[in-house]
């Protein structure tokens, strides 16, 4: 059953078989018709009625987990159905209009590669006039984005229309063809690159725009939130559960979120003081985001400072680990049609099949926006030890296919915060207190989302507050808030995960501590925290007790 799912899973969406190095689909684009969607939930449905069947007390202890992931995830996905949230097909971090971003996963280097690729241009028209139609069914339906999320949608697009095709991030692929591919193709497939980008790729994301414009922005939402939507308040109380695999209500979160910004803002008072800064906690935040000397001057100063760094990271990894992966990592731009519009970093994990290692993104728009206090903490999360590190492990895992590529957020994102943490294990912060700060300003950061994103989606924020909160607890820049503060709007829940993820795992090592004693090593726990995999938090607390149980 879990291999037959998973090869049906990557049936439906050649995306995301794509990003894990399958290059089987890669001609193609998912079936978004409304009529897919329904088939795809009756599928579901009678996978829950056939695990029903089976008698899980009579497998074995770790096929019973695998059988509790597999039937949790599926659960889930039929559970959510309901609330419509495939509607939402566009946000600023990697809505449709950053399909181009795919480019990124695959490895041209066959003829067979870039046939595929123009393949997919020739079917980009049709995948968005069926995006088209889930957002015309969006607005049957009200599940709608705000304006003002619409509005940087539409600029993203009316960029990408601008632009000359040669430029295109679609064309990208055919910039530089393979030396691997018969030099008298070349030419001819550059020249039906350009073609495709010209008279398919732009006509098409222009008639997305023109619909935008014309439909969907009239519909849109003056305000931010879910609570709008026909799902409303039950809507996102199933993605706060979906995105945080836990019980925990928005008001729960609410709280936690509070808490947490309270106990870290003492802590940043801590290090205001130690640094000899004389005025308030406010004049310091101001004071790291103005101050010429936190910010390189060039893009390529500072991704150079981003790779230096990363190299510094690398050897102290065996302080944390005893079991570091096989596959490596590099650090590339983010691409600059997206950069403006899009977070300061992220990491693509590495191919399954060995094919891509994975990649460390950084944003290089705007340097004098990008503080060198926050570099080792963003590095250390989205990287090594982060999620380059985790998603690698996960993929050398000796699990079912579906585990290896899990992605549940709370256990991912959840990890890449802790890992920031563990720069203190590996000597990182010590003697650099403003990089202390960078770490307390990212703890910050997703104990703020805690408050706005359940502040706007459960309790009627408006945008506007969400921003001023976020500004007064955490030394971002304005344009790092607004851009993470429209993430939110168009991605209701989804930030609750970090927070509530990383809080789970700190809670689990200090009951190991405690428990261990001296037996404790951070090696062992940090290993047997990513040998699991990505699970469900209550899943990752039953491992971990077990393993405690069994030292």
């Amino acid at each position: 059953m879990f291999d037959r799912e998973w090869e049906w899973e990557l049936a439906q969406d050649p995306i995301a078989a794509t990003y894990l190095g399958d290059a089987r689909w890669n001609d193609r684009w998912p079936d978004l018709t409304l009529e897919a969607f329904e088939q795809r939930q009756r599928h579901r449905e009678g996978v829950l009625r056939e695990l029903a069947s089976i008698a899980r007390d009579r497998l074995s202890a770790a096929d019973q987990t695998h059988f509790d992931v597999f039937r949790y995830q599926v659960a889930m996905a039929v559970e959510g159905f309901q609330y419509r949230y495939h509607l939402v097909r566009t946000n600023t971090y990697d809505g449709v209009q950053n399909s181009e971003q795919i480019v990124d996963a695959i490895q041209f280097r066959a003829l067979r590669d870039y046939e595929d690729w123009l393949a997919r241009l020739d079917a980009f028209p049709a995948f968005i006039d069926q995006n088209i139609g889930l957002m015309r069914e969006g607005m049957r339906t009200n599940v709608l984005l705000p304006k003002v999320i619409m509005l940087r949608v539409r600029d993203q697009l009316s960029g990408m229309i601008a632009a000359a095709p040669r430029a295109s991030g679609f064309y990208r692929p055919f910039a530089g063809i393979a030396a691997t591919v018969a030099a008298a193709e070349r030419g001819r497939l550059a020249d039906a690159g350009l073609d495709r980008v010209r008279a398919r790729v732009q006509p098409a994301l222009e008639r997305l725009r023109d619909f935008i414009d014309r439909d969907y922005m009239p519909a849109a939402y003056d305000r931010a939130g879910w609570w709008q939507t026909s799902s409303g308040q039950a809507g996102y109380a199933y993605l706060a559960r979906y995105h945080t695999t836990t019980a925990l209500g928005p008001e729960a979160i609410h709280a936690i979120g509070l808490q947490e910004v309270a106990r870290i803002r003492g802590e940043m008072d801590e290090v205001r003081k130690s640094v000899g800064f004389a005025g308030t906690l406010d004049e310091f935040f101001a004071h790291l985001r103005t101050d010429p000397a936190f910010f390189f001057k060039t893009s390529d100063e500072l991704l150079a400072a981003y790779r230096a760094l990363a190299k510094r990271i690398d050897p102290e990894l065996v302080k944390i680990s005893r079991r570091l992966p096989r596959t490596p990592y590099g650090v590339l731009p983010i691409p600059d049609a997206v950069a403006p519009n899009t977070t300061t970093a992220y990491a693509n994990f590495p191919a399954a099949d060995g094919s891509r290692p994975a990649y460390y993104f950084v944003n290089l728009y705007k340097p004098e926006t990008r503080p060198k206090w926050e570099m080792l903490a963003l590095t250390l999360h989205e990287a090594m030890p982060g999620h380059c590190l985790q998603g690698a492990i996960a993929l050398e895992l000796d699990m079912p296919a579906f585990r290896r590529n899990a992605g549940f957020t709370a256990y991912v994102e959840g990890w890449g915060l802790y890992a920031e943490s563990l720069g203190r294990e590996m000597g990182l912060y010590q003697d650099d207190p403003y990089a202390r700060f960078g770490q307390l300003t990212y703890q910050m950061w997703r104990a703020v989302r805690l408050v706005v994103d359940t502040g706007m989606h459960a309790m009627q924020w408006d945008r506007a507050r969400a921003i001023r909160y976020f500004m007064e607890n955490a030394a971002r820049t304005e344009l790092d808030v607004t851009n993470e503060i429209d993430r939110y709007i168009s991605w209701p829940g989804q930030a609750l995960a970090y927070k509530i993820g990383e809080l789970k795992i700190q809670d689990l090592r200090r009951a190991a501590e405690a428990a261990l004693g001296a037996r404790f090593d951070i090696r062992d726990f940090d290993d047997v925290v990513l040998q699991t995999g990505a699970v469900p938090l209550d899943v990752l607390a039953r491992l971990v007790g077990e393993w405690v149980r069994g030292r």
